[in-house]
Formats: C-alpha cells, structure tokens, sequence
C-alpha cells in the first residue's frame, strides 16, 4: 500500500545501550551512534556489538521536522518491525508500545508534534534467548551464543522507520482475494477516523488503464476483472488496484494504490493423489530453505537491491518456490517475490528451540505474533502457503500445535497450512494429524511421508551439502558445519542433481508434491549453501542446477497414472525389462534370490520356468497380487531387507504382507510397475541385474534414483513356461 507523501526516517540515530531496565533520557544526547535500520550486532549499523552483549535494553534518539506541505493531515510513524519489545515517546509524551519482532506497528503521533524540531525516542527490549525477567519472545534462529545451526541475534529496530501523513478520516489497510471463478478481487477496506457514510471507490487496473472499478462499504466486495490473467511463477502479472476513500457527499478522502495477483491455492486429486493445486493444475513446488541473514547486516539486507538478489538467485537456480525459515522480511521482500513469480512459504519465528516450556502468558504472545503475520502478508500474491511450528521448537503440546494450526486456517482459509514442518524430527511431539500439508524433514534424504485423503505430502528440508570456500568464510564459533562434505564443485554439483532425480523419484512413485533444499546461500558456520553467505562465488554449475530442477518442474506437469491395473489372476505371465538396452532380460529366480537374465527361444527350460510366476490374488491383499513360482509351487515373489527372492508361504502375516505387490501403471507411463503393498510408494526394482525393493530416492546402490522409473516398469508379457 502506497500513497505519494512519506518521509524516511533511516539514517543516523543516537543510541543508548544498557544492563538494567533505566528510564529514558528526554533532550539528552545519547552517547553513541547507530545506522538505523541495521540491527545493533551487524557490522552496517556502526556498533557491531558482540553477539553474547547483555545490554539488552536499548535507547534509540533522533530529531525530525514534519514538512509544512503536511499541515492539516494527520502524521503517522511507522515500524516495519522491530526486536522485540518497544515503547516510543515522541517529545516526552508516550504514544504507544508494542511486543513481537516481526510485524509493523504505526503510531499516530498528531497530538504530540510541536510545529518544529520533534525528538522521537524508542525503547527496545530484546532479551533473544536469555529468558531474562522470564522472558521466552519469538526469535527463530537468534541466540547469545550463535554456533552450528543458529546465529547472531539481530537487536532493536531493523527495517525500516518512516512518517506519512493521512486524512483525518484514512485507509489503514486492504485486504485483497483474488476468485478466480468469477474473476474478481474481493476487497475489503479498514479505516482510521470517522467514516460514517463513507463509501469505498476500487479500480482494478492493468498498467494505468482502469479494466474494473466497483463501489462499496467496509464489509468485503468483489471488483471485476475481466479475462484475469493468471499469476504463475512463469507469467508473475500483477494488476494494479486503486482504492479511494470517499465521504457522504461523494468527495474524495483519501486515495492509496496496491497491487494484485490472479492466482488461486487449494489441494486436489491428481491421478489419485492429493496434490497442492494453482489455479487448478498441479506443479511441484521445488525451492530452497532462505533464512534470510546477510554477513554485513544479519537480519537486514544491506540494500533493495540485496534483498532482491536472493530471490533471483533462485530463478536463476531454476526454482519456483522459497520456503521463508522463521524469519519474516520485510514488505520489499514480498513485492520482489510477486514481481519475481516465487511460491513463498512463509514460517511463523519459532521460540527458542531449546527447553521449551512455555507458560500460558507466552504462548499467547507467540499466537498473537503469528496473527499479525498472517494479517500482513495475507493480500501478497506469492504466499502459499504458512508454516506454524518446525522441528518442535517451541512446542508445548500437541494439542497446541493443533490448535494453533486450525487458528491460522480459520484466519486466512485460501492459503495451504503446513501445522507442523519435519514432525519425524528432533524434539517434536509427534504428528498433529491437521492441516493441509504432512511435512517431514530428511538430511541428506530426500524421502517423503505418504499423502492421505486431507493431506499433501512434501519434504519440507533436505540435502545441506556442504563446501568450504576459503576467503568467502566466516563463524562466530569459529567451527564450519554441513550435513555432508563434497570435495569440490563438480561433486557437490553431481550429488545434487542425483538428489533432485531422487525427488522425481518420488514425486512419480510416492506422491511427493513439494521438497526445500537446505539452502540457498551459507550462514555463519553453516556451510551447505548454493552461495558463500556474502553472495560472491555460486558453488554449483549453475546451469545444471537449474536443468534438474525445470525437468523435475516439467515432469509434475505430464505425471504418468499410477492407477491400479489388472493381472490374470491364476494366469502365468513373464516379467519383461523396459530399461531401454536391456529389453532382453527377465525376472527369475536363481537359488531362490531374484535376477534379470537374458532369455529366447533357445533357453534351456529350467531358466524359462524360473522366469515365470502364476499370478495368484495377494497373500495380504486380495485387490493386489503375489507371484507363485512355477517350478516351485509354494514360494512365492517376496522382498526381505529389501532384497527380493523366493520365499515359502509360512503363513506368517509378515510373509504375506512381503509377497503382497499392487499393480499399477507404468512409472514411464508403459507397463506395470509393482508396488510393495507394505512398503507403499517402493517398487519392485532392478539394479545390475539383481532384483529389489526399492523407491528410487538414492542412497544404497540397488536404490539409484537413475534409471529407477524405467528399471521398476515392467511388460507383462505371455509366460516362457506356458
């Protein structure tokens, strides 16, 4: 939301750093000098304090002039946010307070201006991780003693400080909903002052040319838009929307100006599987885990153009999706987002991950924190989807997770909400069971949860490859970590593209929608990012980077059905290799362990009858099948440590469920491919002519994510042993 007038109040301000919990000091110069609004740690706000520093109570001071052009608005100070705790008194006067580190707050300071030279003095609190006075605030990654996985805390005011005058009567804020089944937006206005038989004027506009306007109240109304172009991550259109704030009489108001996408989040059914959905078609939402910390600024991008820079990366990188990791950015942040075409997935800052027991008092805190985030972010286009807790940090109880869960889906229901990210992990309190989105975590991985009838299942954090770049370097611990080292460029390249074929992989067998790689640029002492955290050397080959993650793109556009096919029951079938150049091999077993094995006409007979099974309904299953031997009635087809070999019906539930495989369509979009019926999303599998069980996602040998679909696909074809 913009309007032509404001003043920026970044620059230089007096600062005051204490101990103990003092009163401010009013026309007092204050001892030291900051650049606001970079946190008191980075090296950009001129203090550069030590991260451990127990002055957690900070005094901000600076003099402003209103410019006369403003006389008869009023003038409203804004924070876009600041850490964690703020009281503001604006020439003596207190004009208000707030609590949360990542959401705005304005002040309508009218009352208390002089006419002249005004002085503004801010008061922050940020006891980050200490639970000082029994503190426990939102902070994320932040803490004291920054090592491994968490970092430098980011202290006092760090974005932006600004003035802006207004009507007396005025817009505060606009909510905007694109439908796309009726193409409009819907939009609903909120006011300051006195609008009692006021009226709202919007206009949708495409560049400067008006294409819908409608009139109404403060209550929600729609605003046509004929013909929408659809926002995508391919095509980011963003129509412009002018709202004007009119009194009884028909005269204007006031007048703000916004921005729009065309775009709809929702889940649905492809080829039997719950798959996130925009604007009705499913895309694989592929993107890296952006923890937003800058070496010269910590938590404030150094410049715009900083801040952008990240986000293009991962277009360059061939991504279309960022999962935002609790941490929230600044209002720039999201325009260059929507303007850039990301899915953005935006976390709630956790509480501190470390002895969680939060009382009631701060569990409200962290809800209320997350209200105003969803409030804020809710009208940008590139926001798909909120995560509310990640790994148990912060979690109290499971019943909490759940609640606030369904809190932030009742308050912004067009969105996805992700309750719980990586569940299966740390000190997490086990699977809230809500939400739309089942998210597990998985270093090095990738892996996937299976998705259900109410829930999409993605990888919300994998990979963390590591390399070092000397000269591109720094820890505050002065120790270096990864999930896995790679000794150079091409090998950390090579491992990632088998890790994205792992994806597809499972994207194709398991029904994998989603998955964030862990991370698009390096922080502090974590080293697994595509960039050196100062953003000068890229570590990977770029342009095979960005070809594996487009063709996993492409391919979730051209998904093959993997819906169940029939089998001859009671009938012999043979088992034919796709694997292009292999077509000649067979399944058949040898001293009971399952191979490929080239046979013809001419094979002797022992071999044509161990390269053939009597389809038989499942041992487990009946809706799925076991394969009986031909030569050895008894035994039937079976994995066992993943390994698949004959095995005699013992009777045993283990044993039937082992033998038990669900045919279904081709993982090539040809053939058969035959999926374990206790191991779901595994498939019968060949590697190096041995036989197994396996779902492509790397790691052991026979479990090679290439040529995995092809090597899981069989023909079922007329049996050699008739």
């Amino acid at each position: 939301m913009t309007r032509p007038d404001w003043l920026n109040l970044n620059g230089e301000w007096q600062l005051r750093q204490s101990a103990t919990d003092d009163a401010p000091q009013f026309n007092t110069t204050l001892p030291e000098r900051v650049n606001v609004p970079f946190p008191v740690e980075s090296a950009l706000s001129g203090v550069m304090r030590a991260a451990g520093d127990n002055r957690n109570y900070l005094f901000y001071r600076r003099t402003f002039t209103v410019p006369a052009g403003w006389s008869g608005r009023r003038v409203q100070l804004h924070f876009g946010a600041v850490d964690w705790q703020t009281t503001v008194w604006l020439n003596g006067s207190q004009v208000g307070a707030h609590s949360g580190g990542y959401d705005a707050f304005t002040f309508d300071i009218t009352p208390q201006l002089n006419g002249g030279t005004n002085e503004v003095v801010v008061k922050v609190w940020d006891p980050s991780d200490t639970r000082q006075n029994g503190s426990l605030p939102p902070i994320g990654k932040q803490t004291k003693t920054p090592n491994g996985i968490f970092y430098t805390p980011s202290s006092g005011i760090w974005q932006t400080v600004w003035l802006e005058p207004t009507p007396v009567s005025s817009i505060s804020s606009v909510d905007l909903n694109p439908n796309l089944s009726n193409n409009t937006i819907r939009v609903r206005v909120f006011t300051r002052g006195d609008v009692t038989g006021h009226s709202v004027l919007a206009e949708a506009l495409n560049g400067g040319t008006v294409v819908g306007s409608a009139t109404g109240g403060f209550a929600e109304f729609a605003v046509p838009v004929p013909n929408a172009r659809r926002w995508t991550p391919d095509d980011p259109f963003l129509y412009n929307l002018r709202v004007t704030l009119r009194n009884a009489s028909g005269a204007q108001v006031d007048q703000t100006t916004h921005y729009f996408g065309m775009r709809q989040v929702s889940v649905g059914m492809v080829n039997g599987v719950l798959r996130p959905l925009l604007n009705g078609q499913f895309v694989f939402q592929t993107g890296t885990l952006d923890q937003g910390y800058w070496p010269d600024g910590v938590y404030t991008a150094p410049t715009d153009a900083a801040l952008a820079f990240d986000l293009q990366k991962h277009k360059d990188l061939g991504f279309n999706m960022v999962r935002k990791h609790i941490k929230v950015e600044p209002q720039r942040w999201f325009y260059h987002a929507d303007r850039l075409g990301l899915l953005v997935w935006q976390d709630i800052p956790s509480l501190t991950a470390q002895d969680v027991n939060a009382d009631n008092a701060q569990q409200a805190q962290f809800e209320a924190e997350a209200r105003e985030i969803v409030n804020e972010h809710r009208s940008s286009p590139s926001v798909v989807a909120y995560t509310v807790y990640n790994e148990g940090w912060g979690e109290r109880a499971l019943a909490d997770t759940q609640r606030v869960g369904n809190a932030v889906k009742s308050q912004d229901p067009t969105r996805l909400v992700n309750v719980h990210s990586g569940y299966n992990c740390c000190q997490s309190l086990g699977n809230p069971g809500n939400g739309d989105i089942d998210d597990w975590h998985m270093y090095l991985g990738p892996a996937s949860p299976l998705p259900s009838a109410s829930r999409v299942a993605v990888l919300g954090e994998f990979g963390g490859l590591g390399l070092h770049t000397p000269g591109h370097e720094w820890s505050p611990s002065g120790g270096f970590f990864a999930y896995e080292w790679q000794p150079d460029s091409t090998a950390l390249t090579n491992r990632y593209v088998g890790l994205v074929q792992g994806v597809q992989n499972l994207m194709v067998g398991k029904g994998l929608s989603a998955a964030v790689y862990t991370e698009i640029t390096d922080l502090e002492g974590e080293l697994n990012g595509f960039l050196t955290y100062d953003r000068q050397v890229v570590k990977m080959d770029q342009a095979r980077v960005r070809a594996a993650n487009q063709a996993l793109i492409a391919a979730s556009r051209s998904l093959p059905s993997t819906a169940r096919v029939q089998l001859p029951v009671n009938g012999r079938v043979s088992f034919q290799v796709t694997t292009p150049g292999y077509t000649d091999r067979y399944l058949r077993h040898q001293n009971s362990l399952a191979y490929t094995e080239v046979v013809n006409a001419a094979s002797p007979a022992l071999l044509k009858n161990d390269a053939t099974y009597t389809v038989r309904a499942g041992l487990a299953d009946a809706s799925c099948y076991s394969f009986e031997s031909v030569n050895f009635p008894g035994q039937f087809l079976r994995h066992a440590n993943s390994r698949v070999q004959n095995s005699v019906n013992d009777g045993s539930a283990l044993l039937r469920a082992d033998a038990t495989w669900c045919a279904r369509g081709g993982l090539t979009g040809g053939g058969v491919s035959l999926e374990s019926y206790n191991y779901r999303g595994s498939y019968l599998r060949h590697a190096n002519a041995e036989v197994w069980m396996g779902d492509g996602s790397g790691g052991a040998a026979y479990n090679s994510p290439a040529p995995w679909a092809a090597d899981a696909t069989w023909n079922i074809v007329a049996p050699w042993a008739p």
